[in-house]
């Protein structure tokens, strides 16, 4: 009761709190029995002739592309002009279309696309799938954002290198400035070069919430007109997420249906402000909010660097899921780089139980610290757990950590904890005098912390310099954070220790008051009784 009376309930940011989508890299596909017999008939009957065209289409389509781009240099930085842009423009789009026609789809366009003088760049979202390249399509045919890699592909490669792309090289370590900059370029060239079509996503969802737009599309400071997608279908063998189908089940899946429906909506230009010209993060989120708006779904700060720590979560055999932390809003709240995350999840896994879904409970944190579960650590534990489920999330967890123990863990506390675990003075810590503190502090009397204090103990020399108590506490934030709660308590006990003082001095008066007129009143049933007498 008194540990209740002494937690006071914390303020949570609004800032930290939880996205309304938890995941929006997961998708699963319920199939029904109707559904697989309609795929099987769709299978046998229609998906020869699709076969057939789509072939006949793509073939063409690169003989196309060859044409376009023969003669030119592979790795030309001058716009493709004349008789070559037109064919690339007007014949690759309608064999575009001819050949999402081949896969069964049907295309519903919404508004009209603008031309260079009014929007340079398109941003296409919510971005779900490798079908999202309908947009491309319907929009005129603009250059896009691709790896340079995929120039190489075949077939696939040449049709590419006919819209002028935009590369961006892994192996670069300038790639994304550079990819900046030939956006920016392509953007302001006066309609030299193609419109851009950027996904600012960066990644796949599952269309459930917008999450973080990356700044490629926004740098430029130029117009921009978003384009919107939707997939009004009763079964979504579309989507591609991290957690779902691969690839080539899902192309296989929507072939077989007998008609994919899928809707492109160009929305009014967007025009940067003179406030939003200052601030690109803020043009990309005002963007953001207006297309999420005409989709009816909230935003998120998830991004890609989310789904590079599922990868991360799994190969440390724990749910994908369990690595989603909202990387844009927590890596900028917290001022935390990729490294600083992969290293905590790293000690995560190794502290959370894969029976609570990848979690850490009491018993998993108190095993983690050597230290048995007490006041003092039920109430750190109650400081990490946000939503008050039980449990401490791998969020939770990367926000314990940095607004709570980093902060703690400096050197005058670091240094606080040494003096009052060096009883003699010595300099340094003997076993016998950090047990005795620990077993007084946390109430246990026969508390065998053997196992911490050799973890401690560097050297092994069998005591604690100040260096190695130093660079344990730096190592584990959690103990400084551990060591400053029970300081409060100690402050806590304190200050109600005085207040019962000052209270008992404030009832002194009234208790002898008390006892005088206890005393006058029988000194007066004493006379009377004798008066009576």
């Amino acid at each position: 009761m008194v540990l209740q009376q002494r937690t006071p309930l914390l303020p949570r940011q609004k800032s930290f709190i939880p996205p309304q989508i938890p995941n929006p890299f997961i998708h699963e596909i319920n199939l029904t029995v109707t559904d697989k017999i309609r795929m099987i008939i769709c299978g046998v009957f229609i998906l020869p002739f699709r076969i057939v065209l789509f072939l006949t289409v793509l073939v063409t389509s690169w003989l196309v592309a060859i044409i376009v781009t023969s003669c030119l240099p592979k790795d030309s930085a001058e716009p493709i002009k004349g008789w070559r842009r037109n064919v690339a423009k007007h014949a690759l789009n309608c064999l575009g279309r001819l050949l999402f026609f081949s896969m069964g789809f049907h295309v519903r366009v919404i508004g009209k696309p603008a031309n260079f003088s009014e929007a340079p760049i398109f941003a296409v979202a919510p971005h779900s799938t490798f079908f999202d390249g309908i947009a491309v399509i319907v929009s005129g045919m603009p250059s896009t954002v691709s790896r340079a890699e995929n120039i190489s592909v075949p077939i696939f490669g040449t049709i590419l290198r006919a819209l002028q792309p935009v590369l961006v090289s892994r192996l670069d370590p300038d790639s994304r400035r550079n990819t900046i900059n030939d956006i920016t370029k392509r953007a302001t060239s006066g309609g030299e070069w193609p419109q851009v079509l950027i996904f600012p996503e960066g990644t796949c969802t599952n269309r459930s919430c917008l999450i973080s737009f990356k700044p490629g599309a926004f740098l430029p400071l130029v117009p921009v007109q978003p384009i919107i997608l939707r997939y009004p279908n009763t079964l979504d063998t579309v989507t591609w997420t991290w957690q779902g189908y691969t690839v080539v089940k899902l192309l296989l899946m929507t072939v077989c249906q007998v008609c994919t429906n899928v809707e492109v909506e160009f929305l009014p230009v967007y025009v940067p402000s003179e406030e939003e010209k200052k601030d690109y993060y803020l043009f990309a989120n005002n963007v953001r909010n207006s297309m999420a708006r005409s989709l009816g779904i909230p935003v998120t700060d998830h991004t890609y660097e989310d789904c590079r720590l599922m990868l991360t979560a799994r190969d440390l055999t724990l749910p994908m899921d369990a690595g989603l932390v909202e990387f844009t809003k927590i890596s900028r709240k917290l001022n935390l780089k990729w490294d600083n995350f992969q290293k905590q999840l790293e000690v995560y896994a190794s502290i959370a139980d894969l029976s609570k879904g990848g979690r850490i409970g009491m018993e998993e944190f108190a095993g983690y610290l050597k230290l048995p579960v007490s006041d003092v650590l039920k109430e750190l534990f109650a400081l990490f757990d946000r939503n008050k489920d039980g449990t401490i999330d791998f969020r939770e967890y990367v926000i314990g950590i940095a607004i709570l123990c980093n902060p703690a863990n400096s050197e005058d506390t670091i240094q606080m904890a040494f003096k009052l675990f060096d009883i003699d003075g010595d300099g340094s810590i003997t076993q016998d005098e950090f047990s005795s503190l620990l077993r007084s502090s946390l109430g246990v009397p026969d508390l065998d912390v053997s196992k911490l204090f050799q973890d401690m103990d560097a050297d092994e020399s069998g005591k604690l310099s100040y260096d190695e108590f130093k660079n344990f506490f730096l190592n584990h934030p959690e103990y400084a954070k551990l060591f400053t709660t029970y300081l409060d308590h100690q402050k806590y006990y304190l200050h109600v220790l005085q207040q019962e003082e000052e209270e008992n001095k404030n009832l002194e008066p009234f208790i002898a008051g008390n006892h005088d007129t206890n005393s006058s009143t029988e000194e007066g049933f004493s006379s009377s009784d004798k008066k009576v007498d």
